[in-house]
């Protein structure tokens, strides 16, 4: 069958499915037997559609949501979806100074959360950034430093002052008429964005990445047209839903194949286990270390895996030995990796099922469909011979329509013949495979986190005595690579490993904080003064070796 683009908004394919197979399986919860059809969750994404409506939100409004995989996270996308909302994910390792950066640039109107994860609060954290919530009739939040902020919906059943609950919002729903529903359905076209993701650049504070119902339902069709779905398959979805790991390459996937979503709330190598086995999966997605997690579980010889044949490993360097485990161990026989950022949908590249076991091992496969990628020389923007270094840049369906409130910043990255460039480096071979050799940008990759340097920097500038920082990426056999934070003391003060990490605890994503710290004298400078970040890299292992760490 011939591949094209489909213009379809996210609502319509949901509809097409409840129309088409209503009674087939769409969402799991294998752990609890938690499970919906698809005409069943459709009609709650419809009824939740309707409640959203009698809160205000209506097409172009922001809706943030903050939780782990649970199951109204996907029904919160679809129902703004299907009115022209556009839902901003927030990363649920996020802190309080995290929290409040975004709600105020993304210009959320409604954010829904969850109670948290394990080592923060997100009720407790939503009333300190806005302590008049308390106080608040909900839907009537008046804040001059969030004006956009109008409603707080709790995902629960548990009431809080000045917030909604999910069941009064559905309660809500039912004054609205469905004649209402279906003309806020009409206003909206493929092209309108639907889901805004945050993320760090070159420069400094998180961007939000505006991306259409075109870009990302598209990437998810092509993905699992790559790997052979149909609606026989039944996906493992273990990796959050707020990255586009989860949000696109599994959601969209499923979404636009009609197949079954199988879903764990929170990364547990047991539950994924276990899910796999009772439900007889046929598909998993996950990072490195996640698949090492389910490897060596203790318990990984009970569970039956022969079901298994495909999945993506993506997020960071995924090393061959893993690749050949997880084929001969769990039956994935055609296990895929996926290129690209979060401004490109984010898969640029993606090896699929007809490739050899070493290009899919070795590579990140070739482009997309309907996607131009070429590797361009970072100082001419000529494209590169087969064989030569240079940046991994793509153009077609899947780049973003822009960051939100920053044409700058995007005027930095997509270039004037339309190509985004990446920031990363990478090198095609003769049979248009492409491999990823380095980073122009010092981004961290630590367990497919995306970390970026610079956000930490600007934070630990705060701390009393930090005269200047450097923050690097260290090796590490776990998480491919750990965040190191080279530190110059101004003269007299106190400073201390200890002091600086727990300067940072509660206040950023714990995956943020360094893991290690190197308080210095100076910096390694080039002749006009630049700080050489690649030296400190390199320094960092040696100093860890001194103090008997081996890191490698």
């Amino acid at each position: 069958m011939e591949l094209k683009l489909q213009d379809r908004t996210l609502g319509q394919w949901l509809e097409h499915w409840a129309t088409t197979t209503p009674d087939k399986e769409f969402l799991v919860y294998s752990d609890r037997d938690l499970r919906f059809t698809w005409k069943e969750f459709n009609q709650r994404v419809d009824d939740m559609a309707k409640g959203l409506m009698a809160i205000g939100v209506k097409k172009g409004i922001h809706i943030g949501i903050w939780a782990t995989n649970v199951t109204d996270w996907l029904t919160f996308l679809y129902a703004g979806a299907k009115i022209g909302a556009v839902l901003v994910t927030v990363n649920t390792s996020y802190k309080q100074n995290e929290l409040e950066y975004l709600v105020q640039d993304s210009d959320i109107h409604t954010l829904c959360i969850t109670e948290g994860v394990f080592d923060g609060n997100y009720v407790d954290m939503v009333y300190a950034m806005m302590p008049e919530l308390r106080e608040s009739q909900r839907g009537f939040i008046e804040s001059k430093r969030f004006p956009f902020l109008k409603n707080v919906v709790y995902i629960g059943q548990e009431k809080f002052r000045g917030m909604y609950n999910t069941p009064e919002l559905l309660l809500l729903g039912k004054n609205v008429k469905d004649s209402a529903l279906e003309e806020a359905k009409q206003q909206v076209d493929c092209h309108d964005v639907v889901n805004m993701q945050y993320t760090s650049g070159t420069t400094g504070f998180p961007k939000g990445v505006m991306l259409t119902h075109h870009n990302i339902a598209n990437n998810g069709y092509f993905t699992g047209e790559g790997m052979g779905f149909t609606d026989k398959d039944k996906l493992c979805c273990c990796v959050p839903l707020f990255h586009c790991f989860g949000v696109v390459l599994a959601s969209m996937n499923v979404l636009t194949h009609g197949c079954t979503q199988v879903m764990v709330e929170k990364f547990d190598p047991l539950v994924v286990l276990a899910s796999i086995h009772k439900e007889r999966c046929t598909a998993l997605y996950g990072v490195p270390t996640m698949f090492i997690a389910e490897l060596n579980h203790p318990m990984f010889d009970l569970f039956d895996l022969s079901s298994l044949r495909t999945g993506i490993m993506a997020g960071s360097l995924c090393p061959i030995e893993l690749m050949r485990a997880v084929t001969e161990k769990m039956h994935i026989t055609h296990i895929t990796s996926v290129y690209g950022l979060t401004e490109s949908s984010p898969g640029m590249t993606h090896s699929v099922l007809e490739d050899s076991f070493e290009d899919r091992c070795t590579t990140v496969g070739r482009d997309y469909p309907f996607t131009d990628v070429k590797v361009l020389n970072p100082n001419t923007g000529e494209e590169c011979a087969v064989g030569e270094v240079g940046e991994m840049c793509c153009k077609g369906y899947l780049n973003m329509k822009g960051y939100y409130k920053n044409p700058q910043a995007t005027a930095e990255v997509i270039d004037r013949n339309g190509y985004l460039h990446s920031g990363d480096l990478g090198v095609k071979d003769e049979c248009g495979y492409y491999r990823i050799t380095g980073r122009i940008k010092d981004m961290i990759i630590r367990g497919g986190e995306n970390i970026y340097p610079r956000e930490i920097e600007e934070y630990l500038y705060k701390l009393e005595g930090v005269k200047d920082v450097q923050v690097v990426a260290v090796a590490s056999p776990k998480y491919g690579e750990e965040v190191g934070a080279f530190i110059i003391a101004q003269p007299g003060a106190t400073l201390t490993e200890e002091i600086v990490k727990d300067f940072c605890r509660g206040q950023i994503a714990r995956h943020k904080i360094p893991k290690y710290v190197f308080l210095v004298d100076a910096f390694p400078l080039t002749g006009s003064g630049k700080i050489q970040k690649f030296k400190l890299r390199e320094m960092a292992p040696e100093i860890l070796k001194k103090q008997g760490i081996e890191i490698i």
